[in-house]
């Protein structure tokens, strides 16, 4: 026990050194909440306990966990002495595979160079980022691919990129891959073991350098973390080696990563992909037969819908849909028991699960949600989502037989006073071995930062003409006063689209504007002085607008999920609306809020305004109270003119050049 405590102290006293000292002679500056936040970690992972540590903008949480997990692994191996189970490694498992990256090339190996001069560790920390078959090349399908194509006409570039995965494995490192390439040269889920390539195979020599000792770190992201829990469950073998602690950083993302992994779906693209398959082994007559059963269920079933959502729409088993259902099962178990030994097994793994689908909705399975989407081609996706996700996470990650040591990060895991939703949506509910930190940001918002609740805003009937007329005159008088060097975020394509139409013309600044995924707009507008930039979805969190770039953040309209099937189902399950509203609408908005605020400032001398344009916000709306606990203390400001004012006062001349 004396042993125990005084490594526990020595582990302590690193910490300081590390972030007091050692990191600051190499030009990071101290900052007292990573320091306390890096504390609580360490006791975490050295007290075989579960933790939720929300971290604000600028914390600097990774290098915190990173130094808490390297401290665990030196004083754990002491206190162990020697015992092999001490040194098993860590798993960190993120959403983004820039942060994945990030861990590999930069903060890992510079943590190892600082502490290795200093003589803290005693050999070079190691990490490899851990990725399913899906993301690597498997060498056959790879020239049987190649060979395919060879003399048909294909897209330059698409071409290009599908022959130079004969020297790179990892399909993420190549550009201009195309979705469908990718999934027919990648690994296949169930790898024939006399496959003859299996001694030269650079996904075999991958997955054994993976597993070696001196591995400090498996970096994987969230789906492949709950595949491995899952392998863990069924008994399978595990996809990452035996871990001791377990850091689940943007862990806000998790639920909705399980959403993905214990759901089920079944999509044109799949029925094309197994046609394929089956045609590449000679079965044509059955790949035909597979894809005319299929699209004529698709087909019928989108006919039945009507899809009022626009792209996501509950689903109806009415009597033409039962009968296709019914038609398509009997059709892929007669097409199953024909080629039972005749293809791969892992051919008829993929006709299983096609058929476990359509007998999902045709049985209407009440443990998932089962609602269509349309894809690109406005074909219907089958999609079954699981009502059970909380209890899976619980049973797979939470109650493990072997002690794990376990923190939960992000900068959104609180939502108003508390942490009562993610803890509903994560299964750690009930718990109370569950402990929380809060990490408030370094950077000095109430000096730096305003807050403006325009007054003069109205109520307009949602999706009127003057509605976008109001919001357009809003933010026109906004960019004028900032001089541009502005980010609009808005909840609605459609509302951005009809805004930017009455703008476009009548800005003096620069304009961009960002459809979903469109990363080279952005590139553009960051290289620009002092641009406006319209965006919506994926830029509410994840990028990065650090100086003048963005001095004038607008959100237009309170973050409020748009009601799906998904929602509509979890809503049954409260007794009333107000109950409904106030534990998973309102906390789901205010961690939205907080994504989107944090695109405001990213340094400690960023200097910003923040506008909402929503009337709930306002003093005295709805919202006002759910909306200033979400978000830290600003100077607050109600009219047009303090927000110039604040900008004058914070900004100097080359700001307007």
């Amino acid at each position: 026990m004396f042993y125990k405590v005084e490594y526990q102290k020595r582990a302590h006293q690193e910490v300081e050194k590390i972030f007091r000292v050692l990191l600051p002679e190499q030009g990071l500056a101290v900052r007292e909440e990573q320091i306390r936040l890096c504390h609580e970690m360490l006791d975490t992972l050295l007290g075989e306990r579960i933790a939720l540590c929300d971290a604000g903008v600028g914390i600097g949480k990774t290098y915190a966990y990173l130094v808490a997990c390297v401290l665990l692994r030196k004083y754990s191996m002491l206190t162990g002495r020697g015992n092999p189970l001490e040194q098993r490694p860590v798993v960190v498992s993120t959403s983004s595979i820039a942060l994945q990256k990030a861990i590999v090339t930069e903060y890992i190996p510079f943590l190892s160079r600082v502490l290795l001069e200093q003589g803290m560790i005693q050999s070079p920390l190691r990490a490899v980022v851990r990725k399913g078959k899906e993301h690597f090349v498997c060498d056959n399908r790879l020239e049987q691919r190649i060979e395919a194509i060879r003399h048909k006409q294909k897209n330059a570039a698409q071409k290009e990129a599908l022959l130079s995965l004969r020297k790179h494995y990892d399909m993420d490192t190549v550009k201009d891959l195309s979705g469908f390439d990718r999934r027919l040269v990648c690994v296949p889920k169930f790898c024939p073991r006399e496959c003859p390539g299996r001694q030269t195979c650079r996904y075999q020599r991958y997955l054994e350098e993976s597993k070696k000792q001196d591995v400090f770190l498996q970096i994987c992201n969230h789906n492949y973390l709950l595949a491995d829990a899952f392998h863990r469950r069924e008994e399978y073998k595990p996809l990452l080696a035996d871990y001791r602690a377990l850091v689940v950083d943007e862990a806000h993302k998790l639920p909705e990563a399980a959403r993905q992994m214990f759901g089920k779906n079944l999509c044109k693209d799949d029925i094309r992909e197994i046609a394929y398959y089956l045609e590449r082994e000679h079965q044509n007559v059955e790949a035909r037969t597979l894809k005319a059963g299929m699209y004529s269920i698709f087909t019928i079933i989108g006919e039945s819908h009507i899809f009022s959502h626009g792209i996501k729409e509950n689903f109806q088993l009415t009597g033409e849909c039962e009968f296709c259902l019914w038609e398509g099962i009997q059709m892929i178990e007669r097409m199953m028991e024909q080629l039972k030994g005749v293809v791969p097994k892992w051919v008829l793994n993929r006709l299983q699960e096609a058929k476990e689908v359509l007998e999902c909705f045709l049985q209407k399975n009440s443990k998932y949600v089962l609602h269509l989407r349309m894809d690109k081609e406005k074909i219907p996706v089958l999609c079954a989502a699981s009502r059970e996700i909380p209890q899976l996470l619980r049973e797979m990650l939470w109650d493990r037989e072997q002690a794990l040591s376990v923190i939960l990060t992000s900068g959104t895991l609180k939502a108003g006073k508390g942490f009562a939703r993610t803890l509903q949506m994560t299964g750690l509910g009930g718990r109370t071995d569950v402990q929380s930190y809060v990490a408030e940001s370094p950077f000095a918002y109430e000096e730096n930062c305003l807050l403006y609740l325009p007054k003069t805003l109205r109520k307009c009937k949602r999706g009127s003409r003057e509605e976008v007329e109001m919001v357009a005159g809003q933010i026109h008088s906004l960019i004028c006063s900032t001089y541009g060097h502005t980010l609009v975020l808005f909840t609605s394509y459609t509302l951005m689209g009809s805004v930017y139409q009455i703008l476009r013309d009548g800005i003096p600044f620069p304009m961009v504007e960002v459809w979903r995924h469109s990363q080279e707009e952005i590139l553009r507008f960051k290289t620009m002085e002092n641009a406006v930039l319209f965006a919506a979805g994926s830029c509410w969190e994840g990028v990065d607008f650090p100086g003048d770039m963005v001095s004038s953040l607008i959100i237009v309209k309170l973050p409020f999920a748009v009601p799906d099937p998904i929602s509509e189902a979890e809503k049954e399950t409260y007794e009333s609306l107000e109950d409904y509203i106030q534990a998973i609408i309102v906390p789901d908005m205010q961690k939205k809020l907080r994504q989107g605020f944090g695109r405001a400032i990213r340094t400690e001398t960023d200097t910003c305004v923040v506008s909402i344009l929503d009337f709930r916000a306002v003093k005295g709306g709805k919202y006002h109270e759910d909306v200033m606990c979400a978000l830290p203390p600003c100077q607050m400001a109600e009219e047009l003119r303090e927000v110039q004012d604040f900008i004058r006062s914070r900004k100097g001349v080359e700001y307007y050049l």
